[in-house]
């Protein structure tokens, strides 16, 4: 007997009308009529099973990055729809459209304390504050979603879309013709799109003379500039300008060139340090990275910031002309006004820093450690790449490696949980990367902590899904040191205390055996002989790989200099303070600040 159609029908057949095309989550009784309406769909969204809310929401957002579209997940009510959180606060630090359809108990029972009620109005109300609805009217589906999806796609931001389990289960409503025409019945359209945002020209024209009067110009790129990548670089060669880059804006500049000086802030390079020490003239272009201690200090640069949002202009550093528009109009008007200038010193400069990073962090891979140098296993992971894969990098020291050691391709997609920096999310971000995209390589940097806290969860699911995929290349580099290492040299340089080894350490778990379990390759890796060879099989297996890297968690995290030498004694008391423990730590630390002194003095 066919079912009459529902509301859950609805909006399934809303969600197709948006062009998506997974859904992420995980089942439960407040979601069943939606998920029933899916399983009935023949053109309905794939439902993306993970093994936990917080997985799914990390997923959809990854999908949004990889796939430039709007990432969509599903949950019940109650814990369900708390667990979506963290994820959901990744989208919104990260400006990541997301739409969340969170189910919540029948109407007739909110407000009675009912098993699993909880208040999702005030749960979202801050990361969903551009649009969260609750449904409590068929007619009222539609309107909902269609501007969830607009408020999503406009502020690049998630939102909530919160349904009942009875609305859900109501009988789907005629909306068409004169039945929709009606008070109290807002009738909308699945559409949405946007202008191209042109610059002032007499904005233009302000920022123009004032990059000409600079003699040192330094360039901040984030992830605004994410399509304008020729147009950058082009002005920057012709304002000889050093070019960095916030944590987010790394995968879309070509860190080959000569002029460009890699990553800022805490976890960047010296060569971004000197670059931003030393210019008199900064340009923003898409950024608003929050590492302000590491932008020039106010008042020794004149400043021009670029963003299509003007709620950013003057939001890290104060700027004196902004433009608001699109990166690559601004980019290209710049280029056509300004004029060319004998920049020649300050170019040598920062090619020459260019050249002493480089030479730096190629010596820093090739320390010797016991067991793995992390740094090196970065690099050749690195080198070992396809040009089409697609990275996701987990949070916690990983990151310092791949911002130090991992010089990709623009063709390769690299994304994390950046600003909001949450441990986790590395396997479902993979998982998305691979989703939205079978036929691409996909490759995993993590260490063991963020490991244990979701991805092991989540290497259930890469076992269930991987042979649906067209290509099943997915590579899986745990750096497995024991140890929460940021936070460990986080309380040495900050605190100026030693490690606390109780709430440090990470327990042993068999990584590759537990990979080999759940039908996976799974290696260990304890020698440098033997990463290139265990890279390029895992790179050429029938199957995903996980290779675990025992690495030496005493390769110190050392900021780039000179804000680096400021932190040494801290480090160095913290180090002291753990006896014998401290030892190798602290001669490691030692040599990496020879390095820099050495170059940079």
């Amino acid at each position: 007997m066919a079912q009459d159609k529902t509301v859950a029908d609805l909006v399934v057949e809303r969600l197709v009308a948006w062009d998506v095309e997974r859904i992420y989550g995980y089942a439960g009784d407040g979601n069943n009529p939606l998920l029933g309406a899916l399983r009935r769909s023949e053109v309905g969204p794939r439902f993306m099973r993970a093994r936990h809310e917080e997985s799914a929401a990390f997923m959809a957002v990854a999908d949004a990055k990889y796939s430039g579209g709007v990432g969509v997940v599903n949950s019940t009510q109650g814990p369900g729809a708390a667990h979506l959180l963290n994820g959901l606060y990744d989208a919104k630090l990260d400006s990541v459209p997301v739409v969340a359809l969170v189910a919540q108990q029948h109407t007739s029972v909110l407000g009675s304390d009912y098993q699993q009620e909880i208040d999702l109005s005030s749960v979202f109300a801050d990361v969903a504050g551009a649009f969260m609805q609750t449904v409590v009217a068929a007619e009222q589906m539609p309107m909902v979603i269609d501007r969830a999806f607009r408020a999503a796609l406009t502020h690049r931001t998630p939102v909530v879309v919160v349904l009942p389990h009875d609305v859900q289960n109501a009988p789907a409503p005629e909306l068409g013709g004169e039945e929709g025409q009606e008070h109290g019945v807002v009738v909308t359209a699945p559409e949405w799109t946007h202008g191209v945002v042109t610059p002032r020209d007499d904005d233009v024209a302000r920022a123009a003379r004032l990059l000409d009067e600079g003699e040192r110009i330094a360039i901040l790129a984030g992830r605004g500039m994410a399509g304008a990548q020729q147009e950058l670089m082009e002005l920057a060669e012709r304002l000889d300008a050093g070019v960095t880059m916030s944590l987010l804006g790394k995968p879309y500049v070509d860190e080959s060139r000569p002029l460009v000086g890699g990553t800022m802030g805490h976890l960047g390079t010296t060569a971004s340090a000197r670059i931003l020490q030393n210019c008199d003239t900064l340009l923003i272009v898409g950024s608003n990275d929050p590492w302000t201690e590491f932008y020039p200090v106010p008042g020794q640069a004149r400043a021009v910031q670029i963003d299509l949002d003007p709620a950013k202009l003057a939001n890290r550093y104060p700027v004196e002309v902004g433009l608001v528009g699109d990166a690559t109009l601004a980019l290209s008007a710049l280029t056509e006004r300004v004029a060319r200038r004998d920049r020649t010193a300050w170019r040598a400069d920062v090619e020459r820093w260019v050249g002493q990073w480089r030479e730096i962090s190629a010596e820093r891979a090739n320390v010797p450690a016991r067991g793995l140098n992390p740094e090196l296993v970065a690099r050749r992971l690195c080198l070992q790449m396809p040009h089409d894969a697609r990275l996701a990098v987990d949070v916690g020291s990983s990151v310092y490696h791949y911002v130090r050691q991992m010089d990709l391709p623009t063709t390769v997609p690299a994304h994390l949980s950046s600003t909001l920096a949450s441990m986790g999310c590395g396997i479902p971000y993979a998982i998305a990367a691979k989703s939205s995209a079978p036929a691409k390589p996909v490759v995993v940097l993590a260490g063991d902590g963020a490991m244990q806290m979701l991805g092991i969860n989540e290497l259930i699911t890469v076992s269930e899904a991987w042979r649906t995929w067209e290509d099943p290349t997915m590579v899986v580099v745990v750096l497995a040191n024991g140890d929460l290492a940021e936070v460990s040299w986080e309380q040495r340089e900050s605190e100026q205390q030693p490690r606390f080894a109780r709430s440090q350490e990470v327990p042993q778990f068999d990584m590759a055996g537990y990979a080999e379990l759940l039908g996976l390759r799974g290696v260990r890796v304890e020698d440098s002989e033997q990463l290139d060879a265990a890279l390029v099989a895992a790179f050429t297996a029938d199957r995903p790989t996980v290779i675990e890297a025992v690495t030496d968690p005493d390769v110190p995290l050392l900021p780039p200099f000179p804000h680096g030498r400021e932190l040494l004694e801290g480090m160095r008391t913290g180090l002291e303070a753990e006896g014998d423990a401290g030892t190798h730590g602290l001669e490691l630390l030692e040599i990496y600040a020879r390095m820099e002194e050495e170059r940079f003095t």
